[in-house]
């Protein structure tokens, strides 16, 4: 007996593994050897699967290579007729220096950059010249900003010739600014506001540069009031050398189209001894002139603490376009008219939250997609795709439904085709089994021959791998191949006994 607190099995050795009870740490011969056998089986049963695999994918790739290699094709063929890719580079026609047309093609650069399209700006002389350089290939311009008014139609009834140009819509009122001298008024008629156009008569006037819109309509303002060229001092100087002019006192007063964004504007409106024209008339010249509107300046909307102006101000104002060459990108149109809504969508000095861009006083057709996005706003795969990707579907979507209405019954004729490829690798064998066969009806046949040539058969028979599904095919040519030997052994025990 063992003495209290004493382990009965102190002393006594640990027994072998298999020999009673294993010591810990010890694992039985016959537990590691079934574990080994069970590996042994997961890795061939592993193998197998992947050889069957593969003599899968060998027959289905060539069956199906043709379909793959038409689908390709149409793919290609869809891609390269609709090139949904845009160009990395616009050229944009913007406007004169410090202008308002410069000031928003640089937002329209800093928006188009993030999506990798390099905007290059070209300043111009203005509308008249950003219209005419569209018109003419030499001058390599995608899109410009054009003046409401600067493009006409052919007086009565004579067609317009189709000038290869589509707008993207109405961007933002560039009201006409009439700045003149308050001295110039006191001086040349008694009092310091100008009341009416017809009372410039005598005046120095700077009535826009060459290729301007300013020019075009300073023309028609005048033909409306009866005023002939010859009373007036006119000059016809860009924007900042007639601020100058205004400013040192060479000059009495000077008309403006523009957005008021322009530094000129802002810096005019600010300036002491400078007056703004009221256009009180304005519903009228609205009604005379299609592509003018009637807006206000409100009181304060300059300077809320200085009170500026003190009143509210009647202007007139042509609408800003951007127009574009008629082959534009339908991408580059889409970015555009998105950076469009976010430019000009907010409310300002003359327009109320969301009335810009729209396609109203357009002079050109608008193009389809800018009619697209003014009705219904940016893509909805935008919204969760890149821009890349998501211009890629948009583009292609209707094609790529054509192409899969094509290929689903041409599809059809790949099941055939795989099975034909797996089957005739069996079936070629039984032309020379047969070929044996029929050699026993012939007398004085040489049955040696005729059983290696029957070996052969078998031996390449065995060779031959098919997927798991047509393994009846092959075991079925093995049992024709046992049958012929059993009637070939016949034919040789009765040569024999003969």
């Amino acid at each position: 007996m063992a003495a209290p607190g004493r382990d009965p099995t102190d002393g006594v050795p640990p027994q072998p593994p298999g020999l009673g009870r294993p010591a810990p740490g010890f694992l039985p011969v016959d537990s590691g050897r079934a574990l080994a056998r069970s590996a042994v089986r997961a890795g061939a049963m592993g193998y197998s699967r992947i050889k069957q695999m593969l003599l899968t994918l060998r027959d289905l790739i060539p069956a199906a290579a043709p379909f793959i290699v038409l689908t390709a094709l149409l793919m290609a063929a869809a891609y390269w007729v609709l090139d949904p890719t845009p160009p990395k580079r616009l050229v944009m026609a913007t406007g004169t220096e410090q202008g308002a047309y410069e000031v928003m093609g640089r937002r329209y650069r800093e928006l188009l950059a993030p999506y990798g399209i390099t905007v290059e700006l070209r300043p111009s002389g203005g509308s008249a010249d950003n219209l005419a350089w569209l018109q003419q290939a030499d001058k390599d311009i995608d899109i410009a900003f054009v003046q409401g008014g600067t493009w006409r139609r052919p007086p009565g009834d004579e067609e317009a010739p189709d000038p290869g140009l589509v707008s993207l819509g109405s961007l933002f009122y560039e009201p006409v600014w009439l700045f003149y001298r308050e001295d110039s008024a006191k001086r040349l008629l008694k009092r310091p506001r100008l009341q009416s156009l017809t009372e410039l008569k005598g005046w120095r006037f700077n009535a826009g540069s060459p290729g301007s819109g300013v020019q075009a309509l300073a023309d028609e303002l005048m033909e409306l009031n009866g005023l002939d060229r010859d009373t007036l001092k006119l000059s016809h100087l860009s924007n900042t050398p007639a601020v100058v002019e205004l400013l040192e006192g060479r000059s009495d007063a000077m008309l403006f189209v523009s957005a008021p964004d322009s530094p000129l504007i802002q810096m005019l409106l600010q300036t002491p001894g400078i007056r703004l024209f009221n256009f009180s008339q304005s519903h009228a010249y609205a009604r005379k002139l299609r592509h003018l509107s009637a807006v206000t300046l409100p009181r304060g909307v300059v300077d809320l603490g200085r009170d500026l102006p003190g009143e509210d101000v009647q202007l007139i104002a042509p609408t800003a376009t951007l127009v574009a060459r008629e082959g534009l990108h339908p991408a580059l149109v889409q970015l555009m008219m998105q950076a469009a809504g976010r430019i000009h969508g907010e409310a300002g000095w003359f327009a109320r939250a969301g009335e810009f861009p729209n396609a109203v006083n357009t002079d050109l057709p608008v193009a389809p997609e800018a009619q697209r996005y003014l009705r219904n706003g940016a893509p909805w795969l935008q919204r969760y795709l890149p821009f890349w990707v998501s211009n890629v579907i948009d583009r292609m979507w209707v094609a790529l439904l054509s192409i899969v209405a094509v290929l689903i019954p041409l599809s059809r004729l790949v099941p055939p085709l795989y099975e034909f490829r797996v089957r005739s690798r069996v079936f070629r064998w039984y032309a020379r089994l047969r070929e044996v066969e029929e050699s026993l009806e012939r007398p004085e046949v040489d049955t040696r021959e005729l059983l290696a040539q029957l070996d052969d058969v078998e031996a390449r028979a065995s060779q031959i791998s098919v997927p798991l599904s047509y393994a009846d095919e092959l075991y079925a040519l093995r049992q024709h191949i046992d049958l012929v030997r059993g009637k070939l052994r016949q034919t040789m025990e009765a040569q024999a006994v003969g």
